[in-house]
């Protein structure tokens, strides 16, 4: 009888599957997530659980064991010296199973399997949050810039010259850049000739 036997045989002998979950879980925590069937993501979850759980403790007999399992030593100095930041204020489920969907070849589930950073380290506002707090912070109180976003009127500036009333006026005024109404010339100088000299 097989009783106390946790984990699944996969068809495999206890050294090659040994061997494929180590690789597997050095390639885990060194990637942050790989992609694997189903089947193997939920057995190399209890590998990647465990070896947290000892990088938390981060002591000497610790961090021995964790090197007896992973393959790499850079990984597991990496693990130890982000455990207790990333994963220290949760108690397990430090993995994610994401189902994918099936292999082309042989029609088998496929999963991603990626590790969990801590909710206290990752909570960051959104970006409509932070861009309505940005314009509140930066809203001056001169009417100028309120201006060009058209929140706010301008203040009415006095200008030396009179607008025209008419607007063919206005029109004629704006093209040739003055505002004065057409003069005939021809009274003008009938004005001007019939005015005595001195």
């Amino acid at each position: 009888m097989r009783h106390h036997k946790a984990g699944i045989k996969l068809n495999r002998t206890p050294s090659h599957r040994n061997a494929m979950f180590r690789n597997m879980v050095t390639s885990l925590f060194k990637y942050d997530k790989i992609k694997t069937t189903d089947v193997k993501a939920k057995e190399l979850r209890r590998w990647a659980d465990h070896l947290i759980t000892l990088a938390k403790k981060g002591d000497l007999h610790a961090r021995r064991q964790a090197l007896a399992i992973v393959r790499e030593k850079e990984v597991v100095y990496k693990l130890f010296d982000e455990a207790q930041t990333r994963y220290g204020e949760i108690q397990g489920g430090y993995t994610r199973i994401i189902k994918i969907g099936r292999r082309p070849g042989d029609a088998a589930l496929v999963s991603m399997i990626e590790l969990v950073a801590s909710e206290k380290g990752k909570k960051k506002k959104s970006k409509k949050v932070e861009k309505k707090q940005d314009t509140k912070k930066a809203m001056p109180d001169s009417k100028a810039v309120d201006t060009e976003k058209g929140d706010v009127k301008p203040e009415k500036t006095v200008s030396a010259e009179p607008a025209p009333k008419d607007p063919e006026a206005k029109a004629s005024g704006s093209e040739s850049g003055t505002d004065e109404t057409p003069v005939d010339d021809a009274g003008s100088d009938a004005v001007a000739k019939d005015e005595p000299k001195a």
